[in-house]
């Protein structure tokens, strides 16, 4: 009899231990959690103040830390992330985030004033830059350079993308007309396509 109660008393303290050591590790992870979160919070404001002193490439760096590490993204994360890209030249990305934002606060955000704002701004800017783009690479193309078109010589005809027929559309019907480019073959030698880009290829009469 006194066996079997030193047994079971063994038990309830073994039992008791177990316990008491579980809850200590909970209670120790749940410490570094919020440690965690505190650290990724303090992130937070750093990066903002670093943005408001224009100090966008360091405060981008931190946002990026802080969008590592959290798990729930807070609305106004998504702002200050867009507003910053804005200031570094990332309009595609701006627009992204400042819609993340307005998506969830809508028109009665804190930010929303400011995330509209920055976003027509941005969209300003990415047609000013994708302008820019065309007009560097017509200029490119326009002087004596010559378009590798692979060891197949040959490239799809870009004016009538490889169907021969060109349709063009008005308000009342299509009209359909022979490509005067490609011969009724769908596709340019190398030479062809590179005089095509230059504005040197004739088109044939029909």
């Amino acid at each position: 009899m006194k066996k079997t109660l030193t047994i079971f008393f063994l038990s309830i303290s073994f039992f008791s231990f177990s316990q008491s050591e579980k809850e200590k590790l909970a209670a120790i992870e749940e410490a570094r959690i919020l440690d965690r979160q505190r650290l990724v919070m303090l992130t937070l404001d750093s990066a903002v103040n670093f943005m408001n002193a224009g100090e966008y490439k360091t405060a981008d760096i931190k946002f990026l830390y802080v969008l590592k590490h959290i798990k729930s993204v807070p609305s106004d994360l998504t702002y200050y992330f867009g507003e910053n890209s804005y200031h570094m030249g990332l309009y595609r990305q701006c627009i992204d985030w400042l819609n993340k934002y307005i998506q969830l606060k809508g028109t009665t955000g804190k930010f929303s004033d400011d995330a509209v704002l920055y976003m027509k701004k941005a969209e300003a800017e990415l047609i000013t830059v994708r302008k820019n783009e065309a007009v560097q690479a017509k200029q490119i193309l326009s002087q004596d350079y010559d378009i590798d078109c692979g060891s197949a010589g040959k490239v799809v005809c870009p004016v009538c993308t490889g169907t021969t027929v060109v349709v063009k559309k008005n308000y009342l019907n299509e009209t359909y007309k022979t490509c005067g480019y490609c011969h009724k073959l769908g596709y340019l030698s190398c030479e062809e396509y590179n005089k095509l880009l230059r504005g040197q290829l004739q088109a044939a009469n029909n």
